[in-house]
């Protein structure tokens, strides 16, 4: 019987060994690596922009063009119902990234923080909404209904005799 044991484990090692750890000895693998090719391109001329205004009066806009050069020059802001605007015109090219802010919003002035010049214009003074106020709602409060029977039943408290 025990013959017949220790030739079953002797099996038993046999056979999980020829089929090994083909796994590094270290952490956790590589996972799910996935392969890419690296694709490298010189940097090609372009041009975009838009041009958005919604039905509130706002607006929003961007334009930027790419000289092939990895160049950058473009501009982009907005201006909303009151009248109230930026606009950042920058370059990013090899001597790095500068911009101008034009802009009359209030609380700003006119300063040069980071290289960036920000040039602050009087805020515009708007008297009239541009919208309509909200309604103001007051909730409604109606007394529920009152339930009463409509005839009486007088309760006579049981009387127990005491021994």
């Amino acid at each position: 019987m025990i013959c017949k044991l220790a030739l079953l484990v002797a099996a038993a090692a046999v056979a999980s060994a020829q089929y090994g750890h083909h796994y590094p000895a270290h952490g956790y693998g590589h996972g799910y690596e996935g392969h890419h090719d690296d694709y490298h391109h010189a940097p090609q001329p372009y041009d975009y922009g838009y041009d958005v205004k919604d039905d509130y009066g706002n607006k929003q806009f961007r334009k930027e063009t790419g000289d092939g050069k990895g160049g950058v020059k473009g501009s982009y802001g907005y201006v909303d119902a009151h009248g109230i605007h930026r606009q950042v015109d920058y370059v990013a090219d090899h001597h790095g990234f500068r911009a101008q802010v034009k802009t009359n919003e209030p609380g700003t002035a006119n300063q040069n923080p980071a290289a960036v010049g920000v040039h602050s214009a009087a805020p515009v003074h708007v008297h009239a909404p541009a919208y309509a106020a909200p309604s103001h709602y007051a909730p409604a409060h109606h007394a529920g209904p009152h339930y009463a029977p409509s005839h009486h039943i007088p309760y006579r408290v049981p009387k127990y005799a005491y021994y």
